[in-house]
């Protein structure tokens, strides 16, 4: 795992010094990504630049250095990830008659774009990466970001300058850098507590999305091509027509035969390698296929929680002693989390609320003091129907479609906690008046699964709501809602949340986390199967636990789903009030002039005295305010 940035003053009026210069402080602030070396590339008469930092997992010479230049000079790369598969790549160039200096993945994909280019080489890769290309000879750079956008990059134009990287806090950087920040984007992140690709925090700066490749070509300046090179919504379709018409039975054993090598490829590397163990299924069965595959014990690292609705660490403990695992527990206190907080500006780079940041930090960090890789259960509840929601939403929308001319029947809405008292739906129906009315499960899923629904409102200045879960006409049509939902949360959710996390956390620390269940394979097998492999009744992932049964007794991992994540609504009341009232004080908020602090002050003062629980709400804001703070020139 690594970290680049690149610079293309495309009038080439920057002389050789400073684009040096610009390049070494873009490249100086990921050393977190990549603490083992770094490099710079420079080519003034094109006003290129390219920054590299490496964290040293495959072939640890000076052979995997970055920027890596092709034998005849036409092209160099920079590279961010790691391509799995680059043993049988490396064999087919091979006979082909390249030659190779090291073992790297880096030097097999450079010589698979000189030899194939960059369209034919990338349905061969399996990987997850992010990487930028100069074609020194076209005068054209390419940006590429893998199937399911596990790995960042960020892009953007500034006068004349076009400037790309792993983070935003390179971007910041350069000279040419304006901190304008995109109300717009604002708006979103307070309705989904992430912003969702392409957008960022920063106008002017975008991020690429999943499955996407960009192209900047000094014949076309300043168009910015971009082309979609791998599509979840086409595969879906696709697979829709060839349902796998096999057993259960048979589709488990398929399952295991695609997942155990798709582990199996990523326990490869040159220096120490666990994985995480929360005592859920997903990573409960990317460990029991680990260890199936390794002579040796394999590393395991759990994060406990002194708040028992939070503490998956004694089931980790017991799935960990029935596979026979190198087990390692950290039980983090109270002030662990809490000093994380002031670290979150800078680790995320914009605002990024999904609370769950702070243990994921916190175990990356433990395991980076062993392991140098680990693997992670991430995915599973996208591509196998884990979440609650999907059968939480399910019952509303099932509900909704019995109730008669639902476009009369809006003024039902109060009634709303009233029908889901008890469940985690009560507070969805506070201020969904519209809810009554919405005519198809999209709709529903976009309204019960927002944080702000009067987000436009509340960010001063926001113009507009344009992301794909606002526009349900481009959803992909299938049989049940709760597929639908799946597909939603694979191409939003999964990329910009939880990925998003996952790869800020591990690599703050140093740490290359993989996640084996986004193998594309899998994913494609996932979707083959018909949803009646994925649910019983209202449990989902039921073929994942038919799998895992096979490894672990039924009762070690057979129990309700818990959340990975922090008691934010009760710290609120305690030991960050002070925190949170300093940065919620009204005149503040008004002299920013970003929200309307009406609102804000009135759940800020519910959600104190008790009244109501605000806490999803008001973190968003904090985030944004916390990070407007740290990070925003002054």
């Amino acid at each position: 795992m690594c970290g680049l940035v690149g610079i293309w003053e495309t009038n080439q009026s920057t002389t050789e010094e400073e684009l040096r210069a610009n390049i070494g402080k873009m490249t100086a602030v990921i050393a977190h990504r990549g603490p083992n070396d770094s490099g710079i590339w420079v080519h003034q008469q094109s006003g290129i630049a390219l920054g590299h930092r490496r964290l040293s997992i495959i072939d640890l010479s000076e052979a995997g250095h970055q920027p890596m230049q092709s034998p005849d000079g036409r092209y160099q790369l920079v590279y961010n990830g790691e391509i799995y598969n680059h043993h049988e790549l490396r064999q087919e160039l091979l006979q082909r008659g390249c030659s190779f200096r090291g073992s790297s993945d880096t030097e097999v994909l450079l010589h698979a774009i000189a030899e194939w280019g960059l369209q034919k080489t990338l349905p061969r890769l399996n990987g997850m990466f992010a990487f930028a290309i100069w074609d020194q000879k076209k005068q054209s750079l390419q940006l590429v970001r893998d199937r399911l956008g596990i790995k960042p990059l960020y892009y953007g134009w500034f006068g004349k300058t076009f400037l790309f990287a792993s983070e935003l806090k390179s971007i910041r950087q350069h000279p040419h850098f304006e901190a304008n920040i995109n109300r717009d984007a604002l708006a979103l992140f307070l309705k989904h507590n992430y912003i969702p690709a392409p957008y960022s925090i920063y106008s002017g700066i975008q991020k690429l999305p999943q499955g996407k490749w960009l192209e900047v070509s000094q014949a076309t300046l300043p168009h910015v091509r971009i082309e979609t090179w791998w599509s979840l919504q086409k595969i879906i379709i696709e697979q829709q027509q060839s349902l796998f018409t096999g057993s259960n039975a048979e589709a488990v054993t398929q399952l295991d035969q695609l997942l155990s090598d798709a582990i199996k490829i990523r326990m490869e590397a040159d220096v120490p390698l666990g994985a995480f163990l929360s005592g859920g299924i997903d990573s409960s069965l990317v460990v029991a296929l680990m260890q199936k595959q390794s002579s040796q014990r394999v590393k395991t690292f759990t994060i406990g929680f002194e708040e028992e609705a939070f503490n998956e660490a004694g089931d980790a403990k017991k799935i960990a002693a029935h596979l026979g695992t190198d087990h390692t527990e950290l039980f983090a206190t109270p002030q662990d989390a809490l000093d994380v907080i002031p670290q979150l500006p800078a680790l995320f780079d914009e605002p990024f609320a999904d609370s769950s940041q702070i243990p994921t930090y916190l175990v990356s960090k433990m395991t980076q003091q062993s392991v140098t890789v680990s693997l992670s259960g991430d995915g599973g509840d996208e591509l196998f129907c884990g979440y609650n929601r999907y059968f939480d939403y399910a019952k509303v929308w099932n509900k909704l479609q019995r109730i008669p001319c639902k476009s009369a029947m809006a003024w039902l809405s109060h009634l709303g906690s009233y029908l889901f008292r008890g469940t985690r739906l009560s507070n969805k129906f506070r201020n969904r008046a519209n809810l009554f009315s919405l005519q198809n499960a999209a709709m529903v899923y976009q309204q019960l699964n927002i944080h702000w629904a009067q987000n436009q409102q509340t960010v001063i200045g926001a113009a507009q709501d344009d992301s794909l879960f606002s526009n349900a006409n481009k959803w992909v049509d299938l049989p049940d809602c709760r597929e639908e939902w799946m597909w939603l949360d694979a191409v939003t959710y999964l990329p910009d949340d939880i990925l998003v996390k996952v790869d800020r956390a591990s690599m703050g620390t140093s740490l290359e986390a993989r996640v084996p269940l986004l193998d594309h394979r899998v994913v494609q097998f996932a979707w083959q199967l018909p949803f009646s492999h994925k649910v019983n009744a209202n449990k989902g992932k039921l073929i994942l636990r038919n799998l895992l049964a096979k490894y672990v007794p039924l009762e070690l991992f057979d129990r309700p789903k818990k959340g990975f994540g922090v008691p934010i609504d009760t710290w609120l009341r305690g030991p960050l009030r002070d925190w949170a009232e300093s940065l919620l004080d009204e005149n503040r908020l008004t002299q920013e002039g970003f929200f309307e602090p009406k609102e804000i002050r009135r759940k800020w003062e519910e959600h104190l005295s008790g009244k109501c629980d605000w806490h999803y709400h008001l973190w968003d804001v904090l985030v944004f305010q916390a990070w407007l703070e740290g990070t925003t020139k002054p």
